[in-house]
């Protein structure tokens, strides 16, 4: 069984992209993406969506 992500852990998604959980819903995780160093290089929005079955936690609280 895979380990769902808690409020707090690190975590990686799509090709490289890290953030911080923000809150976990059944399904998946609102992530706060501006922890990452480049995160206005990048041009994205500062939180998305991910699926529990989209990521790898990479820091755990």
């Amino acid at each position: 069984m895979m380990k769902i992500a808690e409020i707090g852990d690190i975590i990686e998604f799509r090709e490289g992209l890290k953030g911080i959980v923000e809150k976990v819903n059944e399904n998946s995780v609102i992530v706060d993406l501006t922890y990452m160093s480049n995160y206005r290089d990048l041009d994205l929005e500062s939180r998305t969506v991910v699926n529990h079955k989209n990521y790898r936690i990479i820091n755990a609280v």
